[in-house]
């Protein structure tokens, strides 16, 4: 049901020829504040921790130089180094046993073991542990030299350390056959060849990590403190 403009109710809109209040003119878009620009984003890697920049971007510039890395031939040559000096410990301490029971023995009947060989035998026996033990501290100031220094001083330490074993691997196989020679009956040539080769094996290969290739090199590189 629709009403006339006369209409008490009506809506003024409805006749165009009602009279309508003037509003507000038009004052445009509401002015907005412009918003402050802060400096730009730094590029860069983030600073370590404990650095006085830590938790900020550092300034853009050049990726650090990687530092080389130790050759596997050195790592090696040090860990044969220390397995030696834990064969070689173990058997300077049966060593020196085998020295005690000597004495003990010779002690016991002077008659029988009382000869100057005997005695020989067992100060020779003790002399070689008393050696072998200092060898031991040998490989392992040996093998800490090479994993934590570049300089020829570690390089002929660890030279050295290998060397030293493979001249005790080889005056024991001539002692051993010549201790066997005299003994009657005793046929032990292939025990002496696989003991031998067995306390010369780790110094052999060692020493030949380091003597060419990339392990000379790396001792013969710039050297670090």
């Amino acid at each position: 049901m629709t009403y006339g403009p006369g209409y008490p109710g009506a809506s003024p809109w409805a006749d165009p020829a009602t009279q309508t209040q003037p509003g507000s003119p038009y004052l445009g878009p509401p002015p907005t504040a412009p918003q402050p620009y802060g400096p730009p984003p730094q590029y860069g890697y983030p600073a370590p921790y404990g650095h006085p920049g830590y938790g900020y971007p550092g300034p853009w510039g050049p990726v650090p130089p990687r530092r080389p890395q130790k050759p596997g031939q050195v790592i090696t040559s040090a860990v044969l180094a220390f397995v030696q000096a834990g064969v070689v410990l173990i058997a300077s301490l049966y060593l020196w046993f085998f020295a005690s029971v000597i004495d003990v023995v010779a002690q016991d009947n002077p008659a029988v073991y009382g000869s100057s060989r005997v005695d020989a035998l067992a100060s020779e026996v003790t002399v070689l542990a008393v050696v072998q033990l200092a060898t031991v501290v040998l490989l392992i100031l040996a093998g800490v030299r090479a994993l934590s220094a570049r300089t020829r001083t570690a390089w002929l330490l660890t030279v050295g350390a290998h060397a030293v074993q493979i001249v005790l691997a080889l005056y024991w196989a001539v002692r051993l056959v010549t201790l066997m020679n005299e003994a009657p009956g005793a046929d032990t040539t292939g025990a002496l060849a696989a003991v031998t080769i067995f306390f010369a094996a780790s110094p052999v290969v060692g020493l030949g990590m380091v003597l060419g290739g990339a392990g000379r090199r790396w001792f013969e590189s710039p050297q670090q403190p």
